[in-house]
This record gives C-alpha cells, structure tokens and sequence, in this order.
C-alpha cells in the first residue's frame, strides 16, 4: 500500500461518519451516514434507506462525494477528507461483515447495506505542517 492511503486510512480508521453528497443532475443532497472502511477493497460500506432524496438521486447518478473530518478550533490539528466514487450496491460478504464488526448493534435492524468505491481522496492534514494535502488517485486500468 503506498504512503498516502496508508495515512488516509489511519486517519478513516478513527472516525465513523461522513458527509455524503449526490445529485441527479437538477438537485443537491447532503446527508451523514456511519460508515466502516475496508482499505482491501478501497471502499466505504454504509447502510441507507432507499426512499431517501440521496438514494433516487443515485438511481440515476451514482458518482457521490464526500468529507470526514476531526471538528476542532486549533488550527494546527485540523484533518480531514475530501473523496469521490461510485455509489453500488453491496455484494461483497467481506464489507458487510467489515460493517457489522464497527456496527454490531446494526444487525437488528437489518439494514439495507451499500458500497462506495472511491477513486480519488485529497487529506488535508495541518499536524504536518499548515496547509499540508495528501493526495491520491486510483490507479487506472
């Protein structure tokens, strides 16, 4: 695993809500979703109910993006990540159970589970120095 991932992954790794971000190419939508991350399949998986406004919007684009991010007013602490992929349908037994395991209590409601393959993350990371961004692509094929 390259540098990069690896750092973005420790910091995913600590936190467990992201902002998500889809259009259908006439309307926004923005909502917070838990989320695990499984750094073998390079994706976030997440649960959502499909009668939600960012759930139509991706039956017809499923490109999303989205942030994570430490809240804190010291400047030098500020971290975050922005990312963007494609939204699918989860059918991967791997991520399901990567969810539960940082979910367990979610079992009981058997939610409806999700996948998001992320092609491109940018890290903004001040403990290295003001300012400082990682950046990183998925290798194309």
């Amino acid at each position: 695993m390259d540098l990069e991932l690896y750092k973005i992954e420790s910091f995913l790794i600590k936190h467990h809500v992201m902002s998500l971000a889809t259009t259908d190419f006439e309307e926004q939508s923005v909502c917070s979703l838990f989320y695990a991350y499984n750094r073998d399949f390079n994706s976030f998986v997440v649960a959502s109910n499909e009668n939600t406004v960012h759930m139509r919007h991706i039956q017809s684009n499923n490109k999303v993006s989205g942030n994570i991010y430490l809240e804190t007013k010291m400047v030098g602490k500020v971290q975050g990540v922005q990312f963007s992929g494609e939204f699918l349908e989860l059918t991967n037994d791997a991520l399901e159970y990567a969810y539960f395991k940082k979910f367990p209590y979610a079992l009981a409601l058997i939610p409806k589970l999700w996948q998001i393959k992320v092609n491109y993350f940018k890290m903004t990371d001040n403990t290295l120095g003001f300012g400082k961004k990682i950046i990183w692509n998925a290798p194309s094929h």
